[in-house]
């Protein structure tokens, strides 16, 4: 008796289910009778047989209506003898036949992620990123209040902003759901939180640096690559729990969403300038010693190195 497997797949050659018979013939239609039934309305109640004839397995179609094709051609199936990984479509489905000696892909080692995502879908360290996030929202919400509020009028703001957040990793999972991936939900919610923790502590390095650092200091340039860092990785992460893909695939979908938002935002920044900056600027004089990574300039060292700036000016209008 002969063994065989066939496979159903969706256009995007993903795997739906897998069927092994050990027989001789496989019936596949739209009716109960068959020994794979497929829910198309496109398929007749007997639309396909396979046999074996001893030494190969042969597609014959059942007089179908819409016939039976090899992989997405119109080159006729029936009669054809199949060869182990072929393809045919019938309706709007489609069938990959496959021998028991038929070669397997090589076994994946597990990646130093999966660790790191497994823990953080544990509950504890998903409260606990949902709580970080939610108190950073509210502090942050605090300070950009002018006048004096309540704990309900900041930390009701806050949990919005945790669920608005939320809306991210949620469309991920969506997306990978209906795409027949595993969503993984949790794992999604855990690693994209513990990114956007990484996006608030990004902030306040970014804001000290600006703080203290002149503004033609290269940091500013450096403190603009951390945020689009993050945002790659968590792009990259999304897509390594999300979706089968190649690590190719994944760096390119990850890059071309970072050049997206961030390129785009860029450009709306340069068109519409606003008049207010809400960055502290450099002002090393009003922090105390111990907050300055930069020495401060004592007064009289500060007015005569302002004299010697505009002495070279003058010197420089003398000589023009």
């Amino acid at each position: 008796m002969a063994v065989i497997v066939v496979e159903q797949i969706n256009r995007g050659k993903k795997l739906i289910c897998r069927d092994r018979f050990e027989s001789d013939s496989v019936e596949i239609g739209r009716s109960y009778q068959n020994d794979i039934i497929i829910d198309d309305p496109h398929i007749c109640p007997e639309h396909l047989n396979i046999q074996f004839d001893g030494e190969h397995w042969v597609v014959h179609d059942q007089d179908s209506l819409n016939g039976s094709f090899l992989d997405e051609s119109k080159q006729n199936a029936d009669k054809h003898i199949l060869h182990s990984g072929d393809i045919i479509s019938i309706g709007k489905s489609q069938l990959r036949i496959v021998f028991p000696d038929h070669p397997v892909s090589a076994t994946v080692k597990f990646s130093p992620f999966e660790s790191l995502i497994e823990r953080t879908r544990k509950p504890v360290s998903l409260v606990f990123s949902l709580a970080i996030f939610t108190l950073m929202s509210g502090y942050l919400l605090y300070l950009g209040k002018q006048t004096e509020v309540t704990f309900t009028q900041v930390f009701v703001p806050a949990i919005g902003m945790t669920l608005g957040f939320s809306l991210w990793p949620a469309i991920i999972s969506l997306i990978s759901h209906l795409t027949k991936n595993d969503a993984r939900y949790w794992s999604q919610i855990g690693i994209s939180f513990l990114i956007f923790n990484f996006f608030w502590f990004s902030d306040i390095i970014e804001y000290v640096l600006h703080f203290n650092l002149s503004s033609a200091w290269p940091v500013s340039w450096i403190t603009s690559l951390l945020p689009i860092t993050l945002a790659f990785c968590l792009f990259w992460l999304n897509c390594y729990i999300g979706f089968h893909m190649s690590g190719k695939k994944r760096v390119i979908i990850s890059a071309s969403l970072c050049l997206l938002i961030f390129g785009g935002t860029y450009l709306v920044s340069l068109s519409n300038k606003p008049d207010f900056r809400d960055r502290p600027t450099y002002d090393a004089t009003i922090m105390t010693p111990n907050f300055l990574i930069a020495p401060s300039t004592p007064a009289n060292e500060f007015i005569e190195n302002a004299k010697q700036v505009f002495e070279k000016a003058e010197k420089k209008k003398d000589e023009d």
